[in-house]
């Protein structure tokens, strides 16, 4: 199998260059107010990274980025202090660990560097401690990792998601009731949605375990597997009633738009053609135990890795289907996943759930497009952004793409971004919102944040 070297020099390539960003233009706010700045999402708004939520995250997500241009603009309608966050109160994870770089020994005495949990205490109490008469408890960031548009009148959805019950008014009440909340309460004259990317991620993280059609029927009253793709019917609606609750004062704002999730990396790492024979001996054992399997071919090289597939028919995988980053490694190398036993359908996203999921985001987008349209406010596209960044970001003398760790934009946990992705991200909602309401906001400088951190 081909195999993710990490080697040290790598580290220079996160540290090197310090730009300097000159800004000519003032700060002028354009058609738009953002005064009070209010963000809505899930994971990505929230600063989750490294497969957990920290404090580091939470100061380095795409909303704060935003709030701190907001308040370069001095026109008198630019951003006011102060802009409030649910801190954590460390960095070491909640509720699990977060993933750090170290040392990791394989099956077969290798040793590399790779992800690893936090050794560290975890942070226990997750609540939200600022709840007092300051700012009445206001909060201008309320992602919530996990949320979907699904769940926004789930009654007591708080009591099932630690991360909303950190800092939700009331657990027994709706996320929709909590957003309506937040909105009385901080009065937002701008605002960001970026929501929907978990009604389509659990599907795909699992291995398409749910059906995926876009018809899934409740499990219990409105509660929707998360494994599956939110129905589109119930996307509608319920995206419908954020969007109306968010603008209910008035305010402005930017919709944003799903990327095509299949090519992040935690999907597009492992290849699919990583089953490496060096000798014909091997090519010959797996022809002899693989006689029934029709369609299958097996050379000296790179050859496409026996999958057990969604029908759980055995069946040797096709060019374009992936192998999900969580397949644990020394399966591959030492208990002969993918060549002697098939890899597990959980791991795999065989080319039906791809299109299903491709189908999903493009319709989930079409819902979002014309939310936009009609309440005259832009819409972010997120899918050509990671186009782009798949393609290659230059900014300032460094470059960035989706590749695992050397790309030098996503998190460990290879979904979600890091701080310098978060600024990227930023600066491509800035350019759509300077776009549409004629405002210049200067973009925020790239490669002054963080990137991986190698031991």
């Amino acid at each position: 199998m081909k195999k993710v070297y990490i080697i040290g020099a790598m580290a220079a390539m996160f540290t090197a260059c310090k730009p300097s960003v000159n800004v000519t233009t003032p700060a002028t706010s354009g058609n738009a107010n953002f005064t009070n700045y209010l963000a809505v999402g899930c994971s990505y708004t929230a600063g989750y990274a490294d497969k957990s939520l920290t404090v580091s995250g939470q100061l380095n997500s795409y909303p704060q980025r935003l709030f701190e241009q907001f308040h370069t603009i001095a026109d008198g309608q630019g951003a006011v202090d102060p802009f409030i966050l649910p801190l954590l109160p460390s960095d070491n994870g909640y509720p699990e660990a977060k993933l750090i770089m170290g040392t990791v020994t394989h099956c077969d005495g290798r040793i590399s560097l790779s992800p690893i949990a936090n050794p560290m205490p975890l942070d226990t109490n997750g609540s939200w401690r600022f709840k007092s008469m300051i700012n009445n408890d206001q909060i201008n960031n309320i992602g919530v990792p996990k949320l979907r548009v699904a769940d926004m009148t789930v009654q007591g959805y708080a009591a099932a998601n630690v991360y909303a019950k950190r800092f939700f008014y009331d657990a027994a009440k709706t996320p929709l009731a909590e957003l309506q909340s937040r909105v009385r309460n901080v009065h937002p004259t701008f605002y960001t949605v970026w929501m929907g990317v978990t009604d389509v991620l659990g599907f795909a993280t699992s291995g398409g375990s749910g059906d995926g059609t876009g018809d899934a029927v409740p499990v219990a009253l409105n509660i929707y597997d998360s494994k599956d793709i939110t129905p589109t019917k119930v996307f509608e609606d319920l995206y419908d009633s954020i969007v109306t609750a968010v603008s209910s004062e008035g305010a402005l704002g930017a919709l944003i738009g799903l990327p095509d999730i299949t090519k992040l990396p935690y999907f597009t790492t492992v290849p699919a053609n990583g089953l490496y024979l060096s000798r014909q001996g091997q090519v010959d054992t797996l022809r002899m135990i693989y006689t029934d399997v029709r369609e299958k071919t097996f050379d000296l090289g790179s050859n496409y890795y026996i999958i057990r597939d969604h029908n759980n028919n055995i069946r040797q995988a096709v060019p374009g289907e992936l192998i999900l980053l969580n397949i644990p490694q020394d399966s591959i190398t030492c208990a002969g996943w993918g060549s002697y036993k098939p890899i597990p359908r959980e791991y795999v996203l065989t080319t039906d759930e791809l299109q299903h999921i491709r189908a999903a985001v493009d319709r989930f987008n079409f819902v979002i497009n014309k939310h936009a349209q009609d309440r005259n406010v832009p819409f972010v596209d997120m899918k050509s952004f990671f186009v782009s960044l798949e393609s290659g970001i230059h900014y300032n003398g460094i470059d960035y793409n989706t590749e695992f760790v050397s790309g030098g934009a996503f998190s460990l946990d290879a979904i979600h971004l890091n701080p310098r992705g978060n600024a990227l991200l930023a600066n491509h909602i800035l350019q759509t919102v300077n776009t549409f309401y004629k405002a210049t906001i200067p973009l925020t400088d790239v490669n002054k944040y963080p990137g991986v951190k190698f031991p």
